[in-house]
């Protein structure tokens, strides 16, 4: 009765109802077996070629999570290195443990985390047994420095993206923070830890004072 009296409510309703649905995310019309297959074949694959570690992966890790598969976006993106980078361990570890359990829980995490330390675990004991064979190789040292250079690259060009994505947001808040957090960094020489932790503490207040204006 009520749908007859309100046709253009009803259609409305009808629309909002088709945008909720578009915005559901593909993982999430995936089966937990194939997200888990999906989760162990991407941190492996990340892990197994990601040569220099730290920063280095999260290019890698916002190619495959964010522009690929699409489980997260770009401000998940930012919240993930923010809390693989302030957590204890490896931000490559960090970052696994934070999409898997994000998108499976607890098995999700034990995966994500199992196919992030296979690779390098592997590659390290065989590099063990064969170091003192190349140890002194000046082919092996010029392909080091190389891939460094390359390593200096990817790291640029992740600082690059997410500051653009900071400025499109157009927070200024967040801007001149992060302008302190390099000064401190690059300049002083400050703890990546203590930055982090302070950052924290600015953006928690800032969010209160915003809460508050609005109310």
């Amino acid at each position: 009765m009520q749908w007859n009296k309100y046709p253009e409510q009803g259609r409305k309703t009808e629309m909002i109802s088709m945008t909720a649905q578009e915005a559901i995310r593909p993982h999430e019309n995936e089966s937990r077996k194939k997200i888990l297959l999906k989760l162990f074949i991407s941190n492996l694959y990340l892990s197994t070629f990601t040569f220099g570690g730290g920063y280095v992966i999260v290019t890698l890790m916002k190619k495959k999570f964010v522009d690929q598969y699409h489980w997260i976006d770009d401000q998940e993106m930012l919240d993930l290195v923010a809390i693989a980078q302030s957590c204890p361990g490896p931000i490559a570890v960090n970052g696994a443990i934070v999409v898997g359990y994000q998108l499976a829980r607890v098995p999700g995490l034990i995966i994500s985390v199992l196919a992030t330390v296979i690779p390098p675990f592997t590659i390290l004991s065989l590099i063990s047994l064969c170091y003192t064979v190349f140890r002194s190789n000046p082919y092996v040292g010029w392909m080091l420095n190389g891939m460094q250079s390359g390593v200096a690259a990817v790291i640029a060009q992740v600082v690059l993206e997410m500051t653009q994505g900071l400025v499109k947001q157009r927070s200024w808040s967040s801007m001149v923070v992060l302008v302190i957090a390099f000064v401190a960094s690059y300049v002083f020489n400050v703890n990546a830890a203590l930055i982090i932790l302070a950052c924290a503490v600015l953006g928690l207040l800032t969010r209160k004072k915003g809460g508050a204006e609005n109310k």
